[in-house]
């Protein structure tokens, strides 16, 4: 199943999503920095993509540490797993955290997360006296 996903790229040097293999789930995003940003260890950094997505509705995008800067350089999303609604239209930045000893550092163009975009079910919730 393919979704078309229309991208505005906020800043002209945002690098658009790239997926690693044909059946890979996610979509890498790439940080959209000027310089080189140092992460002192166990410190949260907002790294913007310089991208802003239109999602389709009853979706949403899905952003998940990527497995190799989370288990080499001990760097992930600061909130596990980030949660861009569809009507969401600002850039997509990523908190990443260092839960290591030592300074890490992001540089412009490196892959910081992966998007992988879901589908949403929508919920009626019902009071009952047990379950």
């Amino acid at each position: 199943m393919k979704m078309n996903i229309k991208i505005k790229k906020i800043n002209q040097n945002a690098t658009i999503p790239t997926r690693g293999s044909k059946y890979a789930a996610g979509y890498d995003l790439y940080a959209c920095i000027d310089e080189p940003v140092t992460i002192k260890p166990h410190e949260t950094v907002k790294i913007g993509t310089g991208l802003a997505f239109e999602l389709e509705v009853n979706t949403f995008g899905a952003i998940f540490a990527r497995s190799g800067l989370a288990t080499k350089q001990a760097l992930r999303p600061a909130n596990c797993v980030g949660v861009a609604d569809s009507d969401y239209r600002g850039e997509y930045i990523v908190s990443l955290h260092n839960d290591s000893e030592i300074e890490r550092v992001v540089n412009p163009n490196d892959r910081i997360a992966q998007l992988v975009v879901k589908p949403v079910i929508q919920a009626v919730f019902s009071e009952v006296s047990f379950l």
